[in-house]
């Protein structure tokens, strides 16, 4: 009965998740899914992606979150259109609820949408919510094991970011121990090296985000 049910609840939330690619093409919106442990940096890097962006490229932001409007604040203070999701308790975003979301967002407005997922390693993997792109940002702090320990999140992600690399020094983490874990789970996988922080590694997330965005925003 449990599988059941748990399939049940996938199979309704990709028929929500294909009409919101439908509106997503209909506007011409590109749309990524941000995903992520907590504390591993997601809203820190949006706002400097945002600020390497926005005079570019129209962009809008979902915040997903447990509970709070404390990132959506601060994406607000970049002075793009943002939309606070707070899941009440569940770990993921689905379909639906970035569709309610949706309703407070002028799409016509916006080339770019970037949605926050909720801090989690794994729920949010199992959902599409119609977005272009899965990309998720893991920092060296979290440890080089986490390809092995959580593959489906790497497995469906186009991209892969490292984060808090400046951090290197301080902390056990192997790079390339790391590199050849998420590999083997995704060989097709790409990954870039960063540092919210300083700034490292920011141009090449942006020139692969800004080549994914010309491919969709006409």
């Amino acid at each position: 009965m449990e599988v059941r049910v748990v399939k049940d609840i996938l199979e309704a939330n990709e028929v929500i998740a294909r009409e919101n690619r439908r509106l997503f093409e209909q506007e011409g919106l590109y749309v990524l899914n941000l995903m992520g442990a907590p504390g591993t940096g997601k809203t820190t890097l949006l706002e400097r992606t945002i600020e390497l962006l926005k005079d570019r490229w129209r962009v809008g932001v979902l915040e997903g979150d447990i509970a709070t409007t404390r990132d959506s604040e601060r994406i607000a203070s970049h002075g793009v259109p943002v939309v606070q999701i707070n899941t009440g308790g569940a770990c993921h975003l689905d379909g639906n609820m970035v569709r309610g979301g949706l309703g407070a967002l002028d799409l016509r407005g916006l080339q770019v949408l970037f949605v926050e997922n909720v801090g989690n390693l794994v729920c949010p993997a199992e959902f599409n919510i119609g977005e272009d792109d899965k990309a998720m940002i893991l920092s060296v702090t979290e440890g080089d094991d986490k390809p092995l320990k959580y593959p489906l999140m790497f497995q469906v992600s186009s991209l892969l970011l490292l984060n808090k690399i400046d951090l290197l020094p301080y902390v056990d983490f192997d790079v390339e121990r790391f590199k050849e874990y998420a590999r083997r789970v995704n060989p097709q996988i790409e990954i870039i090296e960063v540092s919210c922080k300083t700034g490292q590694g920011l141009s090449d997330w942006v020139k692969w985000l800004e080549s994914r965005i010309a491919q969709k925003v006409k």
